[in-house]
């Protein structure tokens, strides 16, 4: 039994890392999709496989028509989407092994929580679906024995529901659009959790989010779209150590940090410096590996204690403000 599973009493998650599936388990390959004179998505390549992925762009970049795409809901215009090896539009079959959660709010009104997530079930064609629905909203935190329709449920428990029917039939590739919306901060911080335990069981979870704070929950691995285009993908860190044409800054504290900065310039180490007060000075270097590497020997040599070295700009902030704001 998962970790999951023991948690909550309810799913085994386990089958859904039973069988292995072709990498990468999504490739997009120059994918465009337009409305009428609106380019909604742009030229778009990516690989994905198992993991959480977060999809990151301002509203409007065309993270949710990405997403429709990647559902199978829409076909794109131009280029190719793969989900699990096989094409979305043309394998109907590979759509039972996708979960979406729509950024709409798509549930029956006068359905039950249970009602609504056995439905999906049923209509993904699962062997036990009551018993199915039961555990999918266990994993979500609702009680499936709760008699209320869901036009009396707030935005958070409506939200949940979503994620539960997302992943009632145990789908390979999850994809939610804006999945925490209206939850606390309690409930954010457990379907987090419950992301990360499907992405280590071996599903790729795509989660899109324009909220930077919720993003670095997720974990480092982004795709950065921007006006309809993949600004960015990877490790947000290492996205911000290929910024060559921006400096880094980096703080410095230490016993005698003016004599340090002063060295470091002198040896071509850093490009400018700011003095913050007795024990602190922010630095900016073209080559953080280099600085790296040598601020400690430099450090030594001169008899200065150094006590830490905190970058200031590598935070998926920085990163997302320098990539959408390029032209």
């Amino acid at each position: 039994m998962t970790a999951t599973a023991a948690r909550t009493g309810a799913i085994d998650l386990g089958a859904i890392g039973a069988t292995l599936e072709p990498r990468p388990m999504v490739e997009a390959s120059g994918v465009s999709k337009w409305f009428g004179d609106v380019v909604a998505v742009s030229e778009v390549s990516f690989t994905l496989g198992a993991g959480v992925t977060a999809l990151l762009g301002p509203n409007g970049a065309g993270k949710s028509t990405m997403l429709r795409l990647l559902a199978g809901l829409v076909p794109p215009d131009r280029g190719e989407l793969r989900i699990l090896g096989r094409d979305p539009r043309a394998d109907i079959a590979v759509l039972r092994r996708i979960g979406l959660v729509p950024q709409q709010e798509t549930v029956f009104d006068s359905q039950t929580a249970f009602e609504f997530v056995h439905m999906a079930g049923v209509l993904h064609g699962i062997p036990k679906p009551d018993r199915a629905a039961k555990q999918a909203l266990a994993l979500v935190e609702l009680e499936h024995r709760d008699p209320r329709r869901l036009s009396t449920y707030s935005r958070g428990m409506r939200q949940r529901v979503k994620v539960a029917q997302a992943i009632v039939h145990s789908p390979r590739v999850i994809v939610l659009d804006e999945p925490l919306t209206g939850l606390d901060p309690r409930q954010r911080r457990h379907m987090t959790r419950l992301f990360h335990e499907l992405g280590d069981l071996g599903c790729c979870v795509i989660v899109s989010s324009h909220v930077l704070d919720e993003v670095e929950r997720f974990g480092s691995n982004v795709l950065v779209i921007a006006q309809g285009r993949l600004a960015a993908e990877g490790d947000f860190r290492a996205i911000r150590d290929l910024m060559e044409d921006r400096p880094h800054r980096l703080r410095i504290t230490s016993d005698h940090p003016h004599q340090l900065a002063g060295h470091l310039l002198a040896d071509g180490l850093i490009m400018g410096l700011e003095l913050i007060d007795a024990r602190s000075v922010v630095v900016e270097t073209n080559d953080v590996h280099s600085f790296r590497r040598n601020v400690a020997v430099v450090a030594r040599e001169i008899g200065a204690r150094l006590s830490e070295v905190v970058p200031l700009d590598d935070d998926l902030d920085s990163v997302f403000r320098y990539l959408v704001g390029r032209p």
